[in-house]
């Protein structure tokens, strides 16, 4: 965590500053109308906003202590209740969807909140927030902050917005899925970098989603640069999974200098020779990159490409050789084809190699088909022929199943638009339909003809 930046902290005490002069404050504490609390939200919480934005974006390392720094009453519990939310899904959750570790930030704000003089405003925008909060959290963890509450009017609110149903892992799920999704274009991730091994051991995990967000988001990165020169020059972190996941973060996503490149290299040939479960965590992250990450391209491929031995004879040579090959001639040239299918023939099927393989060339069909407009319905007609092929060469179900999906999603939007049934174009995409899809084990005749069944219209008497 660091210090918040001079110019930072004199804004937000500018601002508060400004709200304490605020003819609306004086007229809210005066008169206690909600009109005019709501005027002060109207005309300062833009102003707070934008710091905030601009420390997550240009010194996100700064950001729980810009948070922090507004918890002061000075600043009347305005955007309170954004920087709560920001904290709820700041923390990190594991597979059962509850906190990794106590998030105490999201304490910090609600106990802020809870002792505010504006309570009464504020709660009002907060609810939803600590019902997610308090999903992820756990029994006891809720039972202690209740204890730090000594308003019984305030700690019967908190009590009611934990909910017995978000025991059940489906609904917790759905719930944490629901809230995020309002923030998902929002930059709200922080983390600390670690100096000592025993500190990387345990936020290590904090630390890669905050990166992974940052860099699926294209944010402006270099302030996070010396931070992470600084953790790929520590040997105490050497010969390990962390430092292997680093590396790769590093290599693909931050733009390099010459020097920083020939660093980059040095650290990297020195990890491969001597970490010998390099090689394996290597390639199962990079896997998880392709899977995962919107942003993985050609250009991160080439990057790494510039930055690596290729005759180095390993696994990650064999990867970067082919997937640089698919990048350059394309994937629908018939060197290509021959190339992936000798690859293939040469390593296992499961093999994580033959895994990262399949994701370069999905992500390449899933990029041509989300661009792909209903007017182009021939050409997807066309390269359905090329996705056939690579479903034969590597007949895996997983690629299958995805191919599937895609697929399916692209002919749900041509029927939406294809409506006329007696039309040309509906009866060439259910004629195609009927045929690749059921020849593909996409669908089988029955679920074609669910598919292109004419639903019955429901009859007054039928609704009433």
């Amino acid at each position: 965590m660091q210090a918040l930046d001079e110019q930072y902290y004199n804004r937000l005490n500018e601002i508060a500053a400004a709200i304490q002069a605020s003819p609306a404050l004086a007229q809210y504490l005066e008169e206690e109308e909600d009109e005019f609390y709501n005027e002060l939200r109207q005309e300062f919480e833009p102003m707070l906003s934008q710091v905030h934005h601009e420390v997550a974006a240009n010194a996100p390392l700064q950001l729980v202590i810009c948070e922090k720094t507004l918890l002061d009453p000075a600043f009347e519990g305005l955007y309170l209740p954004r920087i709560l939310g920001y904290a709820v899904l700041r923390g990190e959750i594991n597979d059962q969807y509850r906190y990794v570790r106590p998030n105490d930030h999201f304490k910090d704000i609600l106990l802020a909140i809870c002792s505010s003089v504006h309570f009464e405003q504020l709660k009002k925008r907060i609810g939803q927030s600590i019902q997610v909060g308090f999903a992820l959290s756990s029994d006891i963890w809720i039972t202690n902050l209740m204890t730090l509450i000594e308003n019984k009017r305030i700690r019967y609110f908190l009590q009611q917005q934990k909910n017995d149903r978000f025991r059940d892992l489906k609904d917790r799920q759905e719930l944490y899925t629901r809230y995020s999704n309002q923030f998902r274009n929002e930059l709200y991730y922080s983390a600390d970098f670690p100096k000592l091994r025993g500190e990387m051991k345990a936020n290590f995990s904090a630390l890669r989603q905050f990166l992974l967000k940052r860099f699926e988001v294209g944010s402006d990165n270099a302030s996070l640069k010396e931070q992470i020169r600084n953790f790929l020059a520590n040997k105490d972190f050497h010969n390990t999974e962390e430092y292997v996941e680093m590396l790769a973060m590093y290599g693909n996503f931050m733009p390099l200098n010459a020097e920083e490149q020939q660093e980059f290299s040095a650290h990297f040939a020195r990890e491969r020779k001597a970490f010998p479960k390099f090689e394996a965590k290597y390639l199962n992250f990079l896997a998880d990159l392709y899977q995962s990450n919107p942003n993985m391209s050609s250009e991160q491929d080439e990057r790494m490409t510039n930055m690596l031995d290729l005759k180095v004879a390993d696994k990650i040579s064999d990867v970067y050789r082919i997937v640089n090959k698919v990048h350059s001639l394309g994937y629908v040239h018939p060197d290509v084809i021959d190339a992936v299918q000798e690859f293939y023939n040469a390593h296992e099927g499961l093999s994580i190699e033959s895994k990262c393989l399949r994701f370069v060339v999905l992500n390449y069909f899933s990029r041509l088909m989300n661009g792909l407009t209903e007017r182009e319905y021939a050409d997807y007609f066309e390269l359905n022929k090329i996705f056939n092929v690579y479903m034969h060469i590597f007949g895996n179900s997983e690629f299958n199943q995805a191919v599937e999906k895609i697929s399916m999603r692209y002919i749900q939007k041509l029927l939406k638009v294809y409506i006329d049934k007696r039309g040309k174009d509906y009866q060439d995409i259910k004629k195609f339909v009927s045929t690749q899809f059921v020849d593909m084990g996409f669908l089988d005749d029955k679920e074609v003809v669910e598919i292109f069944k004419t639903r019955r219209k429901k009859r007054k008497s039928d609704e009433a």
